[in-house]
């Protein structure tokens, strides 16, 4: 279990993590998906720390710092793979292989910078009305539901690339302890939230499935980056919503 916990942080942080000297099994990378919402509480309560200690700034600045340290924590891991979707998206024109070929491509074009644009914008935007106020109920919850979004994918979708790195995540998670999970957070969700998070949970179920018929109509199912791509919006549609509930 701590191997697996390990693994989680080393893929999706940049947290100085040791790495063992055995290379670790494919069943060891598939246990790590279940936590995956664990790490991201980990980063939600590195941010919810940073708003209590700087609590008495500028909402303005202090949503930018959060916001900062917010993409170092990833490395920018999964806009890096909002970049690659939305590119291929629009690039793909509807072709499967085109579609995961551009994927592929390392270089961004006019529409992945749009996009993250528009999305740290927002991200932005919405936390400087928050930590106006007290955030760190939603600073904890936002990695947390990013990271659920993923693991319920995982569970739910076929993964198309065979030879990815992401193929023994997708075919050794444990299936029915990760779909618990993402009750057990949906519940805690609604439980720390009342009715704001019924709304966002309504937000997010609509999102997902719409975003999983997309990916299965367009793909055949899922890839890393649009796994990247489901987290980042997901963290969006959990500070927005709260956001915009604001009486």
């Amino acid at each position: 279990m701590i191997r697996a916990f390990a693994l989680a942080l080393q893929l999706l942080t940049r947290l100085p993590i040791p790495s063992s000297a055995a290379p670790p099994r494919p069943e060891e990378l598939g246990l790590s998906v279940l936590f995956f919402p664990a790490v991201g509480l980990l980063i939600g309560a590195l941010l919810a720390g940073l708003h209590s200690t700087l609590w008495l700034i500028d909402p303005g600045v202090l949503a930018a710092l959060v916001l900062a340290v917010w993409v170092l924590l990833t490395g920018g891991l999964h806009l890096d793979g909002l970049a690659d979707t939305a590119d291929a998206w629009i690039g793909g024109h509807g072709d499967r292989d085109r579609t995961l070929a551009i994927m592929k491509d390392p270089r961004s074009g006019p529409m992945a910078v749009v996009v993250i644009v528009l999305v740290l914008l927002t991200k932005f935007a919405t936390l400087q009305v928050l930590l106006a106020g007290d955030a760190r109920t939603l600073l904890l919850l936002a990695p947390v539901l990013g990271r659920s979004v993923v693991v319920l994918l995982l569970v739910t979708t076929p993964y198309v690339r065979p030879e990815g790195l992401g193929t023994p995540y997708a075919d050794y998670l444990p299936r029915l302890s990760c779909s618990v999970l993402v009750l057990l957070v949906a519940l805690a969700t609604v439980g720390l939230l009342d009715w704001t998070g019924g709304v966002l949970l309504g937000v997010l179920a609509g999102g997902f499935f719409g975003l999983r018929h997309w990916l299965l109509a367009r793909l055949g199912g899922a890839t890393g980056d649009t796994l990247g791509a489901a987290c980042e919006l997901a963290e969006t549609a959990a500070l927005l919503i709260p956001a915009l509930l604001i009486e």
